[in-house]
């Protein structure tokens, strides 16, 4: 079961590999999480720079890899990017249109894409900010 998780995310674990690579590669770090490699530093802040909101974003998971724009972030959203992983794991190949469908729904219903996202609510759980 578990090398069909690691298989059903594997695209974007992949994605994930190569910005981390991007991210050791400018300076950043990388270790092994409790299910996920977890690069922190480096380029990060600019990658999320050019993404919607991407002046909020602190940390972003890919599959089985998350990003984070330092260490005090990665510490900050681990459970909340581990929660993440998990819904990768559920999703698989899906993970990434289902988020955006939604988001764009929520969006044309005039509520707010990333607040409003179940994936995210469920990630916050009681923790919102």
């Amino acid at each position: 079961m578990k090398l069909l998780r690691i298989v059903w995310t594997l695209p974007y674990t992949l994605l994930g590999i190569v910005l981390g690579l991007i991210v050791l590669a400018t300076g950043g770090r990388a270790r092994w999480g409790q299910r996920a490699i977890e690069f922190s530093g480096g380029a990060v802040r600019c990658f999320f720079r050019c993404l919607p909101r991407g002046r909020f974003i602190q940390a972003m998971t890919l599959g089985h890899t998350i990003l984070a724009v330092d260490e005090p972030a990665m510490n900050a959203t681990r459970q909340h990017e581990w929660v993440h992983v998990a819904q990768f794991e559920r999703w698989g190949l899906f993970m990434g249109p289902a988020y955006l469908l939604v988001a764009l729904w929520l969006w044309l219903q005039g509520k707010d894409p990333y607040w409003d996202n179940p994936f995210e609510r469920e990630a916050w759980g009681d923790d919102r900010p």
